[in-house]
């Protein structure tokens, strides 16, 4: 078995297409399928099948996924390592940051590290949670820092709790809600609303506090997980925000947005590091995990 075989195998089980592996891997359709063909022969058992026009992974191929995941996740985490060991800051840290810490926890953290003298190098990707699993599981970053992820994701991955946070609702300081101590079921309708998207964690904690309180979902909300167009729309057209608190915890505390009424309680929940059980961490990706910890721990 050769590494080639467990790169393309992974690619083709994440497209679910030979031609989207190919092209993602630089390869040949022809030479994907070839690869794809020589690694079920060292399996022994087929690992994709056909599913009407496109394919699927077999039976097999489902049981063979994680491992095949793994396995190439370590064999890069040890190609980075032998990289490192002649660089003065030693191997590239990777870090998956989710909006609710990107605003400022991560940044914050890496300024303090810097300042602190101490040496690394530092790459941060922000998106939604379930591709920055994805690459955490790929091993293409070390940690994600977030929202615990849901279950049926976390397989291969072990989650550290930080602390717990909640869902809030914040408009612009010159709103006209701004100030008011009841918000109005109409107030969804009347005023653009923004929502996290389908698929995103906390969605579903938005729609059940939504049930719980008695409100109507809107007809027309306008569905992102993007911190700079909720900013934008929020400062500049009146949008009511319903998002993650540490998005925007930067603007409560500047005074530029302010929180609404709302009742939230029911939607917190904890954020911390998602970390791959093989993945032994680099130095600087343990200074960096160490800080974060203090940090959190001093917003109580």
């Amino acid at each position: 078995m050769k590494l080639r075989h467990l790169e393309v195998f992974v690619e083709v089980a994440r497209k679910m297409s030979v031609t989207q592996a190919a092209e993602a891997l630089g390869m040949t359709q022809p030479a994907v399928t070839r690869a794809l063909r020589e690694l079920e022969e060292v399996c022994g058992k087929p690992l994709v099948e056909k599913h009407g026009r496109g394919i699927r992974l077999s039976g097999y191929g489902e049981l063979f996924r994680d491992h095949a995941g793994r396995s190439l996740a370590l064999a890069r985490d040890g190609v980075a390592l032998l990289r490192g060991l002649g660089e003065a800051d030693g191997p590239l840290v990777s870090i998956g940051a989710l909006p609710t810490v990107a605003a400022d926890l991560v940044p914050d953290t890496l300024a303090q590290l810097r300042a602190g003298g101490a040496p690394g190098r530092f790459m941060v990707l922000s998106g939604d949670n379930q591709h920055l699993i994805d690459q955490l599981r790929r091993g293409r970053l070390d940690v994600v820092v977030g929202r615990l992820p849901a279950p049926e994701t976390m397989a291969g991955v072990e989650f550290d709790p930080l602390f717990r946070e909640r869902v809030v609702a914040v408009v612009a300081k010159d709103h006209p809600l701004a100030d008011a101590t009841h918000v109005p079921s109409s107030a969804f309708e009347d005023y653009p609303l923004l929502l996290p998207s389908e698929g995103s964690i906390i969605r579903p904690f938005v729609e059940r506090m939504f049930l719980e309180q008695g409100l109507r979902m809107p007809r027309f909300p306008v569905e992102t997980v993007s911190a700079a167009l909720g900013r934008r729309f929020v400062l500049k057209h009146q949008a009511i925000w319903i998002i993650s608190q540490g998005v925007v915890r930067p603007e409560l505390e500047a005074g530029s947005m302010a929180e609404l009424p709302l009742d939230t309680d029911s939607t917190l929940g904890p954020v911390g590091l998602c970390l791959r059980r093989e993945h032994q961490l680099s130095a600087a990706a343990q200074r960096f995990c160490s800080a974060l910890r203090r940090n959190c721990r001093a917003l109580g």
